[in-house]
């Protein structure tokens, strides 16, 4: 089969070429849950561009070469003898987990804490190819409204950004505030994730004019530039007092330090991107009172969830579209911040 293959790392993200347009081996079936599924569009994410960067060397078991590609959805291939719930041809949406189901964490549901688990395209070779290999556990059918290509991203994107703002959603009530700081490839399915789920006000800043437009189609009640102005602009709309959650899907810059700032005492400041850190003296804890949240992935159900509001038009992903073979320029324009949406490789 094709693939786009990671043979080496470029921590400036300065090579013409990140990943290599060659032929591998295919996927082979080994154990009785294996599911082969022909990619019908992979995510590209900005998780990809911290792997070519080496960030996760340190922290995952990850060996080059490698193929990227967390964020996949496509048709079943080939099945191992001990899978029921699917079958060759099915249009499927891959949740990025694949555990073995049996730990006390996936049996409460949440496989992203999977004692033993991998994650393909992070872990082990992912979809940045024709077709790649999964298990059971980890498909959902899609229904004929939604097409692999046009829901890929969902899986990481989209399902992080759901699990964030599923959980502000849990405590926020009409007349209250959430800010969304970054309004891109997560920060636009959250803004339409919240809005399905609550009636709070929604606020969003970005820096860039094209993402700020982008949230403003998705559905936000005020957009404000990611500016030294930022502060005031958000204490403003929301009478002085800042609002009662912040998700930030941005995680670096002064993203973290703004968004502290902008979360009212006994608020929710929810930390999706990463790069920065989260510094607070513990005075400020005490006396503000606020909860800091961590944010990874979501549960499989979750996704169906998901897939449920997207099935009904309640979330959309702005995407654009490049072949396999244009893995590079995919991967070079999102980290210029060009791509409206997420961006999506199709084989």
């Amino acid at each position: 089969m094709k693939a786009a293959t990671l043979h080496s790392y470029d921590e400036a993200l300065t090579a013409p070429e990140f990943v290599t347009y060659e032929d591998v081996d295919d996927p082979e079936i080994t154990r009785p849950s294996d599911v082969v599924v022909r990619i019908g569009g992979a995510g590209v994410c900005r998780t990809d561009l911290h792997i070519i960067e080496g960030v996760w060397r340190n922290h995952i078991d990850l060996s080059l070469p490698h193929i990227m590609g967390h964020e996949n959805a496509g048709w079943v291939e080939a099945v191992g003898s001990g899978v029921e719930s699917v079958k060759v041809g099915d249009p499927v949406i891959c949740h990025p987990m694949v555990s073995g189901g049996h730990c006390l964490a996936c049996r409460r549901g949440n496989d992203m804490h999977a004692a033993d688990g991998d994650l393909p395209g992070i872990t082990s070779d992912g979809g940045y190819a024709d077709y790649l290999l999964t298990v059971e556990r980890s498909l959902i059918k899609l229904p004929q409204s939604l097409a692999p290509k046009d829901v890929a991203p969902y899986t990481d994107a989209g399902l992080t950004a759901y699990r964030a703002s599923k959980k502000a959603a849990g405590h926020l009530v009409p007349g209250e505030y959430c800010v969304i700081i970054g309004a891109g490839g997560l920060g636009h399915i959250g803004i339409q994730a919240l809005a399905a789920l609550c009636a709070a006000e929604i606020i969003v800043l970005d820096r860039s004019d094209l993402a700020l437009g982008l949230a403003k189609e998705c559905g936000a009640h005020h957009v404000v530039k990611a500016d030294d102005g930022a502060h005031d602009a958000v204490m403003s709309i929301t009478g002085g007092h800042g609002a009662e959650a912040v998700i930030d899907y941005v995680g670096e810059g002064n993203a973290i330090d703004q968004g502290l700032a902008m979360t009212r005492n006994g608020g929710f400041y929810y930390i999706v991107g990463y790069g920065g850190r989260v510094q607070i003296p513990a005075i400020d804890m005490i006396f503000s009172e606020k909860t800091i949240v961590g944010n990874l992935v979501g549960t499989y159900a979750e996704l169906v969830e998901l897939m449920a509001l997207a099935d009904r038009g309640l979330v959309t992903l702005a995407t654009r579209e490049y072949a396999l073979a244009e893995a590079n320029q995919a991967l070079h324009d999102l980290h210029a911040g060009t791509v409206k949406g997420r961006a999506v490789l199709i084989p």
